[in-house]
């Protein structure tokens, strides 16, 4: 099977999943600056968002382009990633909108954690279809990043009710540590 349709069919909901965040914001109804400050929490939490479907979209080409083929068993894959990638705009508007209150800093985190998973089980079934001699697989070795990650959230989660501040920080962590390209695909291609 070709991977083109798999990548547009990704692509086009990644873009919808951007496009509902910023919908979520509401227009003050007052014309002056400290309307908008109010507005603080939802902007934080609408980038936090906007650069991690961005880190997804970024790394999810990049492993595409490291594949030549894909199954059924990978459209499911992909389609549980973006089932949890589609939650990004509610539970970034729960947290803004509660300005992190530690209940929907936890869903956050959960909805973080569950796009991590997701993404890892798709990556491995490529490698699994590719072969663990394919660039993919040496590209990818231990995947020490990911599994940090995967930490990173767990914790959060764990400490958000004691606080949502230090766990959004690790969420924040984490966005920092996957901005910077990561180039082990491209320099495995």
């Amino acid at each position: 099977m070709h991977k083109g349709r798999l990548e547009a069919f990704s692509d086009g909901v990644i873009a919808i999943i951007i496009t509902i965040m910023v919908l979520e914001f509401k227009v003050p109804h007052e014309p002056s600056l400290s309307a908008l400050l109010n507005l603080w929490p939802i902007f934080i939490s609408y980038i936090l968002s906007f650069i991690y479907v961005g880190i997804y979209w970024n790394n999810h080409h990049h492993m595409l382009q490291a594949t030549t083929k894909i199954s059924g068993g990978i459209l499911w894959a992909n389609l549980h990633l973006l089932f949890w990638l589609s939650l990004i705009p509610f539970s970034t508007a729960w947290m803004g909108e509660n300005h992190f209150a530690d209940g929907p800093v936890a869903v956050y985190g959960v909805v973080l954690l569950m796009c991590a998973v997701a993404y890892s089980i798709l990556q491995n079934r490529l490698i699994v279809h590719h072969g663990h001699e394919s660039v993919l697989a040496k590209a990818v070795g231990s995947n020490r990043k990911g599994k940090i990650s995967m930490l990173c959230y767990v914790i959060g989660i764990a400490l958000s009710h004691m606080s949502p501040w230090i766990s959004s920080a690790l969420y924040v962590f984490v966005a920092l540590m996957w901005l910077i390209p990561d180039r082990r695909i491209e320099d495995a291609l």
